[in-house]
């Protein structure tokens, strides 16, 4: 599974889709997945640059529909503002032009600026936004199964194209929409489209284990995931849904190479990336105020007259600054350990910017720590195996029933995981191997995802 994120100049990313349908589908990957943003601002460029400019997901989407076989194709819906008529009636096209490929995430959105972009005075809180959610899910099977199985009669010695008892309206009529239908769309091959939702707050784990088939889960650590997922399950459960109906998904940022200090020297470059409060970048509009070693120290509760504050940026940090950096501090050390490989050298000398001999590259200085507070990326690290280990123990371990794959930098981290993860993850049974699978009937999203449908026709 796969979630591009590109932060390149938008002129350049029209060559990515075609590259990346080609490597997901031989990889065996299930689905491309198109993430959205409503709105944009010189903010994003310091705390998302990927959302500053966006193609539209739906139209990503049918743009790949022509150039894939065989990959499953989500598109993020914003239900607090989009149209469900217009929204099942994409989709339903969109199924029906790839032989049931479709699939949507819903999400109900977080960013304020979004309102003033589709003509409303303020966000809507969040009782309000899920309650238009759970209608807008509702809107939508309703008008997907909008034709029978056996509408289309067909039968040209009686002159009778359909039975129009198999032609249903939606007649929906809540607090937040209206809809008649029916759907002027052919049902489409899924019946109903696979439907994603993500979210913490309880309104949004109830839509998700209630209305969706896949939950996407933000779980810092294995067992935060085990246990998110046993309570998802419990819900549906509770709603009356086999717990094995709703597939948890959580997100991994791998960063890969062929070996593991290669992949360390990646996430140092990254980290090396991060704008920091230094020259021209402090005074640049909407510049974060958490860039500074001084932002960092408050952060981790160091005494205000500590002169660790004033250390520079490529100043190594010392044994005797780790000790006065409490826990906070010592976890974010063997956090930067394990992403980047660099860790606090004996012969480091504070104040002197001199690093012990032979640890060249591999000393930890403030410039790494300050950018990885900043940027809390909870990146996987390492070669093939080293993947592919992560990916087992949260199988093996219940904490997720598959994985959202997001890409640190594009094209590259994508090639990278298709071409040295990817086969290790299929020779271990993680990922589908597609062997002859042009041969085959190409299988719908949901035989992919194994997940049952909500058809009741």
């Amino acid at each position: 599974m796969a979630a591009p994120r590109c932060a390149s100049r938008p002129c350049r990313r029209r060559r990515h889709p075609p590259a990346h349908r080609a490597r997901g589908e031989g990889a065996g990957l299930d689905y491309l997945f198109f993430g959205d943003w409503l709105a944009t601002g010189p903010d994003l460029e310091f705390r998302d640059p990927y959302l500053l400019a966006r193609i539209d997901p739906v139209s990503a989407v049918l743009f790949l529909a022509g150039v894939t076989s065989r990959i499953g194709l989500i598109a993020t819906v914003n239900t607090t503002y989009a149209d469900p008529y217009t929204t099942a009636r994409s989709l339903a096209s969109l199924d029906v032009l790839t032989q049931g490929r479709a699939g949507v995430n819903l999400v109900t959105g977080a960013e304020p600026r979004a309102a003033g972009n589709h003509g409303r005075d303020a966000h809507a809180d969040n009782e309000a936004r899920y309650g238009r959610a759970e209608e807008f899910v509702e809107a939508l099977r309703r008008l997907w199964d909008s034709w029978a199985e056996d509408a289309w009669v067909a039968d040209a010695d009686r002159g009778v194209l359909i039975d129009p008892e198999g032609l249903r309206s939606a007649d929906l009529r809540g607090e937040h929409l209206r809809v008649s239908g029916p759907l002027n769309v052919a049902r489409p091959p899924q019946g109903r489209i696979p439907i994603v939702h993500a979210g913490t707050s309880p309104r949004s784990r109830a839509l998700a284990a209630t209305a969706a088939d896949l939950a996407l889960i933000a779980a810092p650590t294995i067992a935060e995931a085990i246990a998110t997922r046993r309570t998802l399950r419990d819900i549906a459960v509770e709603a009356g849904r086999s717990p094995d109906a709703l597939k948890v998904i959580a997100p991994v940022l791998p960063v890969v190479a062929d070996t593991d200090t290669a992949a360390h020297r990646i996430v140092e470059r990254l980290l090396a990336l991060v704008p920091l409060a230094e020259g021209h970048q402090s005074a640049r509009t909407a510049f974060p105020q958490n860039r500074t070693v001084d932002a960092l120290a408050d952060a981790l509760e160091v005494p205000a007259d500590d002169p660790l504050r004033t250390a520079a940026f490529d100043r190594p940090v010392t044994r005797a600054e780790e000790a006065r950096l409490g826990e906070r501090g010592a976890a974010l050390i063997e956090r930067v350990a394990r992403i980047a490989g660099l860790r606090i050298t004996e012969g480091a000398i504070a104040g002197a910017g001199i690093v012990g001999a032979g640890s060249a590259g591999e000393a930890l200085t403030w410039r790494h720590l300050v950018a990885a507070h900043a940027v809390p990326a909870a990146f996987v690290v390492g070669d093939a195996g080293t993947i592919a280990d992560h990916f087992e123990r949260w199988r093996d371990d219940e904490a997720a029933d598959g994985f959202n794959v997001l890409s640190a930098f594009q094209p590259s981290q994508f090639e990278a995981f298709t071409r040295t993860a990817a086969p290790e993850l299929r020779r271990r049974g993680l990922l589908r191997d597609e062997g002859d699978a042009a041969e085959k009937p190409p299988a719908t999203l949901r035989d992919r995802l194994r997940v049952s449908s909500y058809v009741d026709a």
